[in-house]
């Protein structure tokens, strides 16, 4: 999950909240990042069934008061959904060799079936065998905004457990408003680049107005570019849209794995259609009861627990930038360098200079996957010695900038469903003012930048129709928990809470770093989610895993 920043679409932006990702992206789980600001929504969503009857849509309350109305009316409403769950996909090659794609119609709208529709990218690569296939195994990486098909095609689909790929068809769907499926566009590659490098520790009232004018000018973009999708990307909605899929691909029940965001996702499905849940993996857990205050100051706690651990690893290190003195020095050295490029950027080769923005979000970018570490040694030692390309591409990774100087649409997805699914952390500059010494005390180090990105969603063209609460998902069977214990953009903590909210929730824990635990070289991890996938037998209640 992305945190917010002005830089990037995650709730806010990179830096001042920040959210990695980026074709050059330090490791090959790039695309599992998440924000920072996503939690909770309102369910909407009126009665369940299951097979692939469609779900009644919420009803309004009859005219005459009567049950028979009622029962009318949401007799009327289910019909209307009937096309969708009916249709029938139309397989192509994708172009990347075995793989296929389709287009999945859904209501743009759900309180307007028969409406406008929304088309959605599905891709899906078959059962290899051997073995009796299972069904479909459904997979997202959070974000929001990362993509699916982009995910499946370029990981899942070909490194995930042999046996679990022998078993299943890998499927992707591309949330609404994200990649493929009628994207959410907002600024051009020169804007997005402006965007990116304002100053996210504003020192005075001037800047804290610069920062507040570049989230108008972003929001404003979305508006104009986007405003047909911009109110109908919540998360409820792309859940909805999932259980559409699942009927069309012939499945009683869905069989997911989700990680960051992908985790809020599936366990509003869970949610939603308890009765059609399967056997779903949420790795890298969002808690969805925390407002988004709390989720920021929570990953920003997150981010500095990463540093630390980063940190302490360095100072082993005879190529260390920071020192060989202790993790504290090593933190305070790199915040007197944040302070150093704040009044005095250094060159990149580039028109885009490295400021304080752009090295913060480098450094964050580089705490999702340890691998990354002596890339972040690297760079540092280089834009402390007055050359600053390294942290820039480890920025760009974060916001999926790539050669010509044009942006996926990843930042832009990223706050446009944060900022519907939760009312805004903060509202004006002055509630920022005074929440920033509790966050430098969850971070001294990337405190104040994460407070200032909070403000992101204050500024945003479309209400928010989500709000915190508590997932219970009574009645859906077992559903596997993962959290890591020093994961910077999901904290265990996290973890743990959404384990304990489900009613079937069962946390499995990795003691490690990085965001994210399946597939990160943990065969205590790998074993017990290929086990639960394959025959439905969850871990051990509060299994831990190194």
């Amino acid at each position: 999950m992305r945190p917010s920043t002005p830089h990037s679409s995650s709730h806010a932006a990179p830096s001042a909240g920040t959210t990695p990702s980026g074709d050059t992206r330090p490791s090959r789980n790039r695309l599992r990042r998440a924000t920072l600001v996503v939690a909770a929504l309102a369910l909407f969503l009126a009665g369940c069934t299951s097979g692939g009857t469609p779900p009644a849509a919420p009803a309004a309350p009859a005219a005459s008061g009567t049950a028979a109305a009622a029962a009318a009316q949401a007799a009327a409403r289910s019909a209307a959904f009937k096309p969708y769950y009916t249709q029938r996909l139309s397989w192509r090659d994708c172009g990347v060799p075995g793989f296929q794609c389709a287009t999945l119609r859904a209501p743009l709208d759900y309180a307007k079936p028969g409406g406008d529709q929304i088309k959605l990218a599905v891709a899906r690569v078959k059962a290899t065998g051997p073995g009796e296939r299972i069904g479909s195994l459904l997979v997202n990486p959070g974000g929001p905004g990362g993509s699916a098909v982009g995910y499946l095609q370029g990981y899942a689909g070909i490194a995930y457990p042999a046996p679990v790929r022998a078993r299943y068809d890998m499927v992707a769907l591309d949330p609404r408003g994200v990649a493929r499926s009628e994207p959410v566009e907002c600024l051009d590659g020169p804007a997005m680049d402006a965007y990116t490098q304002v100053d996210q520790t504003p020192d005075d009232t001037r800047e804290q107005n610069l920062l507040a004018a570049s989230f108008r000018k972003f929001a404003a973009g979305c508006a104009q570019r986007s405003g047909r999708v911009l109110p109908h990307v919540s998360t409820v909605e792309a859940a909805r849209d999932m259980d559409i899929l699942r009927a069309v691909l012939g499945d009683a029940k869905l069989t997911y794995v989700g990680a960051s965001y992908g985790t809020f996702l599936g366990a509003t499905y869970a949610e939603l259609f308890p009765s059609r849940t399967g056997r779903l993996v949420l790795d890298g857990a969002m808690d969805p009861s925390l407002t988004a205050e709390q989720l920021n100051r929570d990953q920003t706690a997150g981010f500095e627990t990463a540093f630390r651990s980063f940190a302490a690893d360095c100072v082993k290190q005879q190529d260390c930038p920071l020192g060989t003195e202790s993790p504290r020095a090593a933190g305070e050295r790199l915040q007197r360098f944040f302070a150093r490029l704040d009044r005095e950027p250094v060159p990149t080769g580039q028109a885009r200079p490295l400021g304080e923005s752009l090295a913060t979000t480098g450094v964050i970018a580089a705490m999702y996957d340890e691998a990354a570490w002596p890339q972040l040694r690297e760079a540092l030692t280089r834009a402390m010695g007055g050359e600053g390309s390294g942290l820039l591409a480890l920025a760009d990774t974060y916001y999926e900038r790539v050669g010509d100087g044009t942006y996926s649409n990843l930042m832009y997805a990223n706050a446009a469903v944060n900022c519907l699914d939760q009312p805004p952390a903060f509202r004006t500059p002055a509630e920022v003012t005074a929440a920033v010494p509790s966050f430098e005390k969850a971070s001294p180090l990337f405190g104040k930048g994460l407070a200032w990105a909070s403000l992101n969603c204050a500024y945003w063209p479309t209400e928010a129709t989500g709000a915190p609460h508590r997932i219970t998902a009574a009645g859906a069977p077992p559903i596997v928990v993962v959290g890591t214990t020093r994961d910077p953009a999901t904290p265990y903590k996290w973890a743990r809470s959404l384990a304990a909210q489900l009613s079937s929730g069962t946390l499995l824990t990795y003691e490690g770093d990085g965001h994210t635990a399946y597939g990160r070289g943990s065969d205590c991890v790998d074993t017990a989610i290929n086990r639960y996938l394959l025959d439905g037998t969850p871990p051990p209640p509060d299994k831990r895993c190194r």
